[in-house]
């Protein structure tokens, strides 16, 4: 194994809406052999979840490796293909971009796909083909890797979700009256951004999570912050227009607009899973999902498994060899 980490000045990213740095840290890692061999290799790209960096997907800790280790154990036990794997930092301000373009945010997917990818194909001996590269990831980063298989076919030829944001009415809708109560609570959405940056110990996580996806899913210029919550702060109705906007992310709501079948109908493999017991309700959403995929004769491969939405690392060593089969074939 051997990892190298590429500082990037993003122009992208430059000036962007929160203020968040332009220059950015691109982990890569490469397998055993890369050094004293010349061939080239297919890339995988890992999207992290929701208050991540790519460099918390390296390193892992004691009790969870992190997945250049993984990877190097399933590798050497003759279970994986040797791959590059690439993991970009999109924190921002708000804890994550949903690795989507947004005028509240900056443009994340296209800093990723336009900005990111050919930075590695360049500096790497990668196989810059759409069916030699892949995208992975869990939580927020199993709906990224979703939304670019889905928007971006001419970049990723294989994709893997790990209890994805799917089913926006089931994860995120129960979250709503939390989220309310933590912002009366506080006084107002600007004290509750205050306590929550300038303490360590980080409350209002619920909250603070939903300030994020509509900085991702309903951005607004005009107004504070720049984006739309969906629901009324003092009666906590349903503001159904931007509701609306929330729902146009939602790969199941995407799914019926039918425009993507092709995209993912192209994919050497599209997998996905999820525990029985998500906290975020992430089962029901992606049932709906693969629901939707069957409707338009689409193949995927689905597992559901007894566990929670946390600590579920482990699920790489199901999708990782897969992953790495489909783009090394």
């Amino acid at each position: 194994m051997a990892l190298t980490i590429l500082r990037h000045e993003s122009d992208l990213l430059r000036d962007n809406p929160c203020g968040d740095p332009h220059e950015r840290e691109v982990w890569v890692y490469t397998p055993p052999g890369y050094e004293d061999s010349k061939r080239r290799y297919p890339v995988l790209w890992c999207l992290v979840g929701y208050s991540g960096t790519g460099a918390m997907a390296v390193t892992g800790n004691r009790w969870s490796p992190g997945l250049p280790d993984r990877l190097d154990g399933l590798i050497a036990a003759g279970a994986c293909e040797p791959v590059i794997v690439a993991f970009p930092d999109c924190f921002t301000r708000w804890g994550g971009s949903q690795y989507v373009n947004s005028a509240a945010q900056g443009p994340y997917e296209d800093y990723v796909c336009n900005e990111l990818v050919p930075l590695v194909d360049e500096r790497f001996r990668t196989v810059a083909e759409r069916g030699s590269r892949g995208v992975f990831g869990k939580s927020s980063g199993g709906y990224g890797a979703l939304r670019f298989a889905m928007r971006r076919p001419d970049l990723f030829g294989a994709a893997a979700s790990h209890s994805g944001d799917v089913g926006f009415a089931f994860c995120y809708l129960p979250t709503f009256a939390d989220t309310i109560a933590a912002i009366q609570a506080r006084g107002s959405i600007e004290e509750l951004v205050e306590a929550f940056e300038s303490h360590e110990k980080k409350q209002d996580f619920i909250a603070m999570c939903t300030l994020g996806m509509a900085a991702s899913y309903s951005p607004d210029p005009a107004a504070p912050f720049g984006f739309r919550l969906p629901f009324d702060l003092e009666t906590g109705e349903l503001l159904t227009d931007v509701w609306a906007e929330w729902k146009r992310f939602d790969p199941a709501e995407m799914m019926l607009e039918k425009r993507y079948d092709d995209a993912l109908r192209g994919l050497k493999l599209l997998f996905l899973d999820c525990g029985t017991k998500d906290e975020w309700h992430l089962q029901c959403g992606l049932r709906l999902f693969a629901g939707r995929l069957d409707a338009a004769g689409i193949a995927y491969e689905l597992e559901e498994f007894a566990d929670t939405h946390r600590s579920i690392s482990y699920r790489y060593d199901v999708s990782l060899p897969k992953l790495a089969a489909a783009v090394a074939s």
